[in-house]
């Protein structure tokens, strides 16, 4: 799933044509005239030409939103990162108590953000991702058929990020349908939207089903692709 690929180089041209009935110095001249617009190149020109070098990352997971048959777009803004698999981070529901009574640091260090908290499949509570997603290619897949490599452009000026999948994928193929994710933020001001409120007995989810709603809370479900290789910039 993450087969490192190697990256073009482009050096000193070397043409090794002999002058026999075979080949005419028209062929001769265009050939060099091919190598030498090769060199000329700008450097920006050669760096897009360039095949990208992905290294291995300990696994990490992105949070999207889209439509599941959707191979393109432009909301990578609105996508976050986790660096680190938050599950084993996470907080028990159970715990929420105890959570807060910490003034809200975990155990694994995150602080809680009663104004907008996530849930995983299991019932724990996680910590948010890191938004936006940062520019680059990301090696991705939902631990199914396919793989394939999301690309990411920088934020443009209205501020939106266009993404795309490669290898005729949608959102759909890349998720990872036993990772559920669902973030949660106050209907009101009134403080209603609390973890405490999150029934035990609708965990664990399903794979592939929608999160459990939470009274005074709105909800967004987000897919999970798994990152398993990086572009070397």
């Amino acid at each position: 799933m993450s087969r490192k690929q190697e990256q073009d180089s482009f050096g000193q041209a070397k043409l090794d044509y002999s002058v026999d009935n075979g080949i005419s110095r028209r062929q001769i001249l265009v050939a060099g005239a091919v190598a030498t617009a090769t060199l000329m190149l700008s450097p920006a020109a050669l760096a897009q030409s360039a095949v990208p070098r992905f290294r291995r990352v300990p696994i990490q997971y992105i949070a999207a939103l889209g439509d599941p048959q959707a191979r393109s777009g432009s909301n990578a803004q609105e996508w976050g990162l986790w660096a680190k698999d938050p599950g084993p981070r996470g907080v028990d529901l159970d715990d929420y108590d105890r959570l807060r009574a910490n003034a809200g640091v975990a155990p694994a260090r995150w602080t809680f953000d009663k104004e907008d908290w996530w849930l995983e499949e299991h019932g724990l509570i996680m910590e948010q991702p890191e938004f936006p997603l940062a520019a680059g290619r990301y090696r991705v897949t939902g631990d199914r058929k396919i793989a394939a490599v999301l690309t990411v452009d920088p934020m443009a000026s209205d501020g939106t990020q266009q993404w795309e999948l490669d290898n005729n994928a949608s959102i759909y193929d890349v998720t990872h349908l036993r990772c559920r994710s669902g973030r949660y933020t106050p209907t009101t001001s009134d403080g209603s939207c609390s973890p405490a409120k999150a029934k035990k007995s609708a965990f664990p989810v399903r794979p592939g089903a929608d999160m459990p709603d939470v009274d005074g809370c709105n909800r967004q479900d987000y897919a999970v692709f798994i990152v398993t290789a990086v572009a070397d910039l």
